[in-house]
């Protein structure tokens, strides 16, 4: 079954269903991936987005192969992934040799990266936020790269308007984002020196059932925990409908390479979710703070020109998570720390 807004589930019983839908392919995003040749390799593929990406492709493209590369330290991940028809290749991005090892195909999906826990070794994170692009953009120059990257390079920006566009400068606070600025500009120059088609998927806030904006919320009601709403506004998208954009930018690659914003085309306040997610919950939200004019947003009309809008709404969401949260349904237990100002992961 393809995924269209007509065939969404009401409720995502359990992980394995969650897993499938994740999984499912558009039509939009089979045609795209068969408007180009070669087979895809998602680099970092064992993170909280990757596995279902690399199902997600390989269900779109039953006949290319999909290889998943990552170190896999975490049980699971590796099992998963081979069971769906995905190849896997452990290795370590560090290691410039093990990336000369790896085959050179022809579309790549940068997920390889640091966030949580930045501030603990800040010359790791950008050892791999900005090293590791380096070598992978020197490796794979005849390939096509998506590279993921985050809409946290931008400044804030009014609340009240659009959203940061592609066209604003990043300047952005903190050393994990502005290490996130130089894998950025690592894929840019080898862009530029070697010709090398691709994207810069600056993503904010993709949502499952087990983590996420409104996941992060939602637990705090129930918790009765207060929610901050200093950082009061938020764009945020379905994981699915992040990984298919992050897929059909394969076909939509720039030489040189050049970054598209992916997220929900809403600006959402965070006191409004809380009070629509409190609803369903039947538990009042226990607000706290005082919303500031400025917040991290992103203004995504390129990508909606591109792609279309998401096929999975926010009243969707909404629902999906209420129904999740209210069973105790597992959580990754990593929150997205959307509510943090200063950069500090």
């Amino acid at each position: 079954m393809l995924l269209t807004r007509d065939t969404l589930p009401k409720t995502i019983p359990d992980i394995a269903a969650l897993d499938e839908l994740l999984c499912r392919p558009s039509q939009p995003l089979i045609d795209d991936l068969n408007k180009i040749d070669g087979d895809i390799m998602i680099l970092g593929v064992a993170g909280k987005m990757g596995p279902t990406l690399a199902g997600l492709a390989k269900a779109a493209v039953p006949g290319r192969r999909v290889i998943g590369v990552a170190r896999f330290s975490e049980p699971g991940s590796k099992a998963w992934l081979e069971a769906r028809g995905i190849e896997t290749i452990a290795g370590d991005l560090l290691d410039e040799a093990a990336i000369k090892r790896l085959p050179r195909v022809q579309n790549i999906v940068f997920m390889a990266g640091r966030k949580f826990g930045a501030e603990g070794d800040l010359s790791l994170t950008w050892a791999m936020n900005a090293h590791v692009p380096a070598l992978v953009a020197q490796a794979f120059r005849d390939s096509r790269i998506v590279a993921f990257s985050t809409g946290c390079v931008y400044p804030f920006v009014p609340v009240d308007g659009k959203g940061a566009d592609e066209n604003l400068a990043p300047n952005p606070s903190g050393e994990y984002a502005q290490s996130c600025v130089g894998r950025e500009r690592m894929f840019e120059y080898f862009s530029r020196q070697f010709s090398t088609p691709g994207r810069l998927f600056r993503l904010n806030y993709a949502i499952d059932m087990r983590y996420g904006v409104l996941h992060d919320i939602a637990t705090k009601i129930v918790a009765r925990e207060p929610i901050d709403v200093s950082l009061g506004h938020v764009n945020f998208i379905w994981q699915g409908d992040a990984s298919a954009q992050a897929l059909r930018c394969l076909a939509h690659c720039d030489t040189p390479t050049s970054p598209i914003n992916v997220s929900g085309h809403e600006i959402l306040a965070v006191r409004d979710l809380a009070a629509r997610l409190g609803a369903r919950l039947g538990c009042e939200p226990i607000i706290v703070g005082r919303e500031e004019p400025t917040a991290w947003l992103t203004d995504t009309s390129k990508a909606v020109k591109m792609f279309g809008l998401p096929i999975v709404d926010t009243e969707q969401l909404i629902a999906w998570t209420t129904d999740w949260v209210a069973r105790a349904m597992p959580s990754l237990g990593k929150p997205t720390k959307y509510e943090v100002r200063d950069g500090r992961y």
